[in-house]
């Protein structure tokens, strides 16, 4: 059995040992597990079916996983992602109207076309032209985004008349359990403990049932069968609508930024940069299937950083990750008994934590740094991700014209923010 993993995985040549990479994969699992609850209630918000989403969320990472693993072996997780997932659900479906069956369409077809760039040198070079700060103000635009959503959700902040928001009320037992539950979630992650996502939905889970706010436990046995109302369950009926476009336009410009970028970093740390295209393909053709699979689409997660530091460095310690996936649909009749009080602190400290990206701004160009601030800002405010962006990717190359700076706006750029400009019109 050694033998063979090392001839797959090259476990000699990567200096590192069955061992090494099974327990760094463990880890690595612990760390995002937390996805599995938090992906399916952003969904269950659009519509989609939460046991189905469950399931989804679960396989698409199992599939994930083992395609990075096998494909790119590189020791990266493939799952569902934060900030997309809310794209997804209040931008698709519940701002510019369609279906969760259409939106998933919207999936499938950017996942498709994510394909296309990824198995040519098109993502790379479109990226290469994306100023590094627009990206980075995406980032933070969605931190705030998320950050957002975790109040709301946590009952925290609540909108009244007019979408105008206001404090909910502090005696309110939820609202109580959600706050306790959300500064043990910082304590966690300030001790560095590991796992700290997964504790912090355990321990919100026993608060939840101190102050009587807890969900039910689901009477029915672990089941398949839920799967298949998302299951293939993507409607392209509304190709002919602008917002299903839209929508498409969007979701790949952000599955492309955020990918290539991410991975780009994460495969620089590993000192693995040779194998950046087989992991952009693995995680294009991941984000493919998550749409056929009733999901929002996979990326590489920000925690696969927790298998790197445990010593990980090939794609078996992905593949062992997708082992502890599949074993967690043990837990799936407990899934429902985790309250929105023990999910809204996740959801607010990794907004936070994606905040963090603004202190690598740089602010030197007004013309850069006024395009980048209005996608940080308009996010959250008019609580959409795809006008963020195109607000700030239209405002930059205009703003170009006006600076005192020499250097030349990329012909792209003047691409991208007419097509943006289009779809505004045409919406």
């Amino acid at each position: 059995m050694q033998k063979f993993l090392d001839k797959i995985f090259q476990l000699k040549a990567h200096r590192t040992s069955v061992r090494t990479e099974a327990l760094a994969g463990m880890i690595g699992f612990f760390t995002v597990v937390y996805i599995i609850v938090v992906n399916s209630s952003i969904l269950a918000e659009a519509g989609v079916p939460y046991q189905g989403a469950i399931l989804a969320t679960i396989f698409i990472s199992v599939v994930g996983c083992l395609v990075m693993g096998f494909w790119a072996n590189a020791p990266l997780i493939l799952m569902p992602g934060m900030g997309i997932n809310a794209l997804f659900a209040y931008n698709f479906v519940q701002t510019l109207g369609l279906s969760w069956q259409q939106a998933l369409a919207v999936v499938v077809v950017s996942g498709f076309l994510f394909m296309i760039l990824a198995f040519t040198p098109l993502a790379r070079k479109l990226n290469d032209t994306i100023p590094l700060i627009l990206k980075q103000g995406i980032t933070v635009g969605l931190g705030l985004f998320l950050v957002l959503l975790g109040l709301e959700k946590g009952q925290i902040v609540s909108r009244g008349e007019h979408s105008i928001l206001a404090f909910g009320d502090m005696h309110d037992p939820f609202v109580l359990a959600t706050l306790i539950t959300l500064l043990l979630t910082m304590i966690l992650l300030v001790r560095k403990v590991p796992g700290a996502f997964l504790w912090s939905i355990l321990i919100g889970t026993l608060v939840s049932v101190l102050f009587g706010v807890h969900g039910e436990v689901s009477k029915d046995a672990m089941s398949l069968a839920p799967w298949k109302d998302v299951l293939f369950q993507a409607d392209f009926s509304g190709v002919g609508q602008v917002a299903f476009w839209t929508s498409v336009f969007s979701l790949t410009m952000v599955l492309v930024f955020e990918t290539v970028g991410l991975t780009f970093g994460q495969t620089k740390q590993l000192g693995q940069t040779e194998k950046l295209p087989r992991v952009l393909q693995a995680s294009s053709f991941t984000a493919f299937l998550s749409g056929l699979f009733g999901t929002s689409p996979t990326i590489s997660a920000l925690e696969s950083g927790s298998m790197s530091a445990s010593g990980a460095k090939t794609g078996l310690a992905s593949v062992t990750v997708a082992i502890f996936f599949l074993g967690s649909l043990v837990l799936m009749p407990y899934i429902s008994f985790i309250p929105n009080s023990a999910i809204a602190p996740i959801l607010i400290v990794i907004g936070i934590s994606m905040l963090q990206e603004i202190k690598e701004m740089d602010f030197g160009n007004a013309a850069d740094t006024f395009a980048a601030l209005l996608i940080v800002i308009i996010i959250p405010f008019s609580y959409s991700i795809a006008d963020g962006i195109a607000v700030g990717f239209i405002a930059y190359p205009i703003l170009r014209l006006f600076s005192k700076n020499r250097t030349r706006t990329p012909i792209l750029m003047y691409i991208i923010a007419a097509l943006f400009l289009i779809q505004f019109i045409v919406q």
